[in-house]
């Protein structure tokens, strides 16, 4: 029996130094949890014997647990290295079409040959379809699908809007009558100022705006302001085609030889306010002609783009009273406090960005963002009873439950650290000491089957 309960000793020794010399092995592997061996004592007793004197049967290992405690996070500068601070799992499958998932915490990911993001041993990350603003579109696993990033070039979006915000100067001299206006001789008007537009193919065009002073009355300052594309003038209209102001000439000269080009009309009254715009649209805003042709009939966008685009050009008026976006005139220099256009050139992808939430976006050149997916998080009401495959991977089992998918950050779900890693949770001092724990264990159990020995042939002996 004795040599039993040694034996028993031994064996619960040698899985401890296993178990710890496994864990110091895994002391750098990312996302590894260490384990550790559980052990209970085996004790047998029959009806007939006597409780009071019944001796142990030794001890046996009842189970290796592994501890799902949080590691710690180590920066990088990888957007796809990721990190799961708090609870949860990063699923993964081996083939597109595979429904096959494993769990891992290890999130040193990369794309593939198909753009798709892997892991090192080549399984495909999962995660949730998103609507356009961003949102998931679901949170199932049944739904999650492989995370692939798009190589097409970001679509381009023509300029439908410009946004004006500027103080004209009330100082200003008059420049001269508005009709020897000359957008190429700077003494026919007092400022300019300019801005990148882009057509529907993502070309992109210099709009100018040019403004001229002219002469005040008892209750409103008037200015003209007239528009440019790549250094041809376009006229401005209110959306109908006909122009309220007709006032410009193209490079001045007599009407008889000079075509005229329709400009607008900005009020200011005595305080320097915008109270009104020639033309006048209820939303504040002055529409420009289609940019089909310049205000002479050539014409101006010859790169096969729409040339029905037309360009509101919106001062922000409010009919109520002052505004702060509105323009001003005050006895200050010009100046431009803002100045937006709604259009895009052509984006190339420049990089991912990934949330916290776990939201993957694409980053264009243009400045533009989409979203792709969401990366999605598993959870399982029992962690210990993963099943372990390797490669820091785990298996759903009977004893883990089901898995619960989630978005990072929302319940019990963990948030995601891009550019970061989990490292292992191994505590190497704690180790090494329990490694001197378990040799010293080894070390009595053999010196008990020793003295066992011992003892039985001291019995053999005896004549």
């Amino acid at each position: 029996m004795s040599f039993n309960v040694a034996l028993s000793g031994l064996n619960a020794a040698q899985k401890d130094l296993d178990v710890t010399s496994n864990n110091i092995a895994n002391v750098n592997t990312t996302g590894f949890k260490e384990s550790r061996a559980e052990f209970v004592d085996v004790y047998a007793s029959s009806l007939l014997a006597s409780g009071k004197t019944k001796v142990g049967d030794g001890v046996l290992t009842s189970e290796v647990a592994q501890q799902f405690s949080q590691g710690s996070v180590q920066f990088t500068t990888n957007a796809l290295d990721l990190a799961i601070t708090g609870n949860g799992f990063f699923a993964t499958v081996p083939t597109l079409d595979s429904v096959d998932k494993s769990y891992t915490r290890a999130g040193e990911f990369k794309l593939n040959d198909s753009n798709f993001i892997v892991n090192s041993a080549g399984e495909f990350l999962l995660g949730f379809p998103v609507n356009a603003d961003g949102s998931s579109a679901s949170v199932s696993l049944s739904t999650a699908e492989p995370i692939q990033i798009p190589t097409s070039s970001g679509a381009p979006t023509k300029t439908s809007e410009v946004d004006i915000k500027m103080n004209l100067p009330a100082g200003d001299a008059i420049a001269g009558p508005i009709a020897e206006f000359d957008h190429t001789d700077p003494l026919t008007y007092n400022h300019s100022t300019s801005v990148t537009i882009y057509d529907s193919l993502g070309d992109s065009h210099v709009m100018t705006y040019y403004f001229v002073k002219e002469t005040p009355t008892a209750t409103e300052n008037p200015w003209m302001m007239f528009a440019a594309v790549d250094g041809q003038l376009v006229d401005i209209d209110d959306g109908s085609g006909a122009g309220a102001v007709a006032e410009g000439r193209v490079g001045g000269g007599t009407p008889a030889t000079v075509p005229t080009v329709n400009g607008a009309r900005l009020y200011f009254d005595p305080s320097g306010d915008f109270i009104r715009q020639e033309p006048d649209l209820t939303e504040g805003g002055i529409v420009t002609e289609a940019l089909a042709t310049d205000s002479s009939g050539n014409p101006l966008l010859v790169n096969g783009s729409d040339t029905t685009q037309t360009i509101e050009i919106d001062f922000n008026i409010d009919g109520t009273g002052p505004n702060a976006n509105e323009p001003t005139q005050f006895a200050s220099n010009f100046e431009v406090t803002a100045l937006e256009q709604d259009g895009l050139a052509v984006g190339r992808l420049t990089g991912i960005e990934i949330d916290s939430d776990g939201l993957v976006l694409a980053k264009y050149s243009n400045g533009t963002s989409t979203p792709l997916q969401r990366i999605g998080l598993v959870n399982f009401a029992n962690e210990q009873g993963l099943t372990q495959v390797g490669g820091t991977s785990w298996k759903e089992s009977v004893a883990s439950g089901e898995g619960l998918a989630g978005e990072a950050g929302s319940g019990t779900f963990g948030t995601i650290n891009s550019q970061a890693l989990e490292q292992s949770n191994v505590n190497l001092t704690t180790e090494l000491i329990d490694l001197i724990s378990a040799q010293r264990n080894f070390q009595a159990n053999s010196r008990a089957l020793e003295v066992d020995n011992q003892l039985n042939q001291t019995i053999l002996q005896i004549r």
